[in-house]
């Protein structure tokens, strides 16, 4: 299982899209995504504040970053699986 990270915070419009993507685009047998509320973190304030939503790959550390679609989402996760099948 390919475990994520989603960088976000309450009340942000743009996550609340970010979460839809992901429960319409991923495998939850495939997948597993933990949302991170950045607010509680001053590091991670510093670095995401104005990034949010961020789909960050906990393996390797990879980012996507807001704005991504339906396709982008699933070419980010779909480049993880085309390295673990080699």
């Amino acid at each position: 299982m390919r475990h994520f990270l989603l960088m976000s915070t309450s009340g942000c419009h743009l996550c609340e899209e970010a979460v839809g993507l992901l429960v319409a685009g991923l495998d939850p047998l495939r997948h597993s995504v933990d949302e991170v509320d950045i607010a509680y973190d001053d590091d991670l304030m510093a670095r995401y504040a104005v990034r949010i939503p961020v789909l960050v790959d906990e393996v390797s550390g990879e980012e996507l970053g807001w704005p991504f679609d339906m396709l982008e989402l699933r070419s980010f996760v779909g480049s993880f699986e085309d390295e673990s099948a080699h």
